[in-house]
């Protein structure tokens, strides 16, 4: 079965550059305008890695991928005319995988893509993801009813509380900052939320001891952040 790559990019040139050097290596690509296009086919589609213009029509690219990160970890490579340092520090902080600079050679990014898909060991369907973590896990996420269960018991979560558990889930192991986690729950992020994010964590770890008083599956790692322990 062909590997399926989301291309979401405004300028049919581009695009039909990309969609020749994809197909000339196996791939099926899929072709989406704007940011509305592209959401809609990553949940209609199963989609193993998306290409993303920064500068789309209806939306910023940086914008669009923290949307994405909200319900699956398909590999996002950046594609962009910007050349500053801040912005592939910034698109690699939010979740990007990659980031390419246009112009560019279609062979690199075929190579680049190929790499990508190597090194990700994260299921591309959120569906998948979650099952997999379900086996894992004494955590279980419905995404659907946008509820998460700590063995067996549906916990009662804010909405901010939801995003930032369920963005510490999605890699265990992993550590966020504040500000990641920040990123990751609100949608206008404010720096002087930061402090608010361990104000939530604080909640939360309250909300799981009452299931289980002698676990902490929240750890702390004094002076970067939060993450919850790949080994439960």
């Amino acid at each position: 079965m062909q590997q399926k790559i989301l291309i979401i990019e405004d300028e049919p040139a581009i695009a039909d550059t990309i969609i020749y050097a994809l197909k000339t290596e196996g791939f099926e690509p899929v072709w989406c305008t704007t940011g509305k296009e592209g959401k809609s086919c990553i949940e209609s589609n199963h989609i193993q890695l998306i290409i993303l213009d920064i500068g789309l029509p209806d939306t910023n690219g940086f914008d669009l991928c923290k949307e994405i990160r909200k319900s699956t970890n398909i590999p996002v490579i950046f594609l962009t005319a910007r050349t500053d340092e801040i912005d592939r520090v910034v698109g690699l902080e939010i979740g990007g995988d990659d980031y390419v600079v246009k112009p560019f050679s279609p062979r690199e990014l075929t190579a680049r893509i190929k790499a990508v898909l190597r090194r990700s060991s994260q299921s591309p369907h959120p569906r998948d993801n979650t099952a997999k973590q379900q086996k894992e896990s004494p955590f279980h996420i419905d995404s659907d009813r946008m509820c998460i269960s700590y063995f067996g018991v549906q916990l009662e979560l804010s909405r901010y509380e939801y995003k930032i558990l369920l963005a510490l889930l999605k890699h265990p192991g992993r550590v966020f900052s504040r500000e990641q986690l920040m990123n990751s729950a609100w949608d206008v992020p404010d720096v002087s939320l930061e402090r608010t994010v361990d104000t939530h964590i604080k909640t939360i770890r309250n909300k799981l001891r009452s299931i289980k008083p002698d676990l902490d599956p929240i750890e702390t790692r004094r002076g970067f952040g939060y993450c919850i322990r790949a080994e439960q």
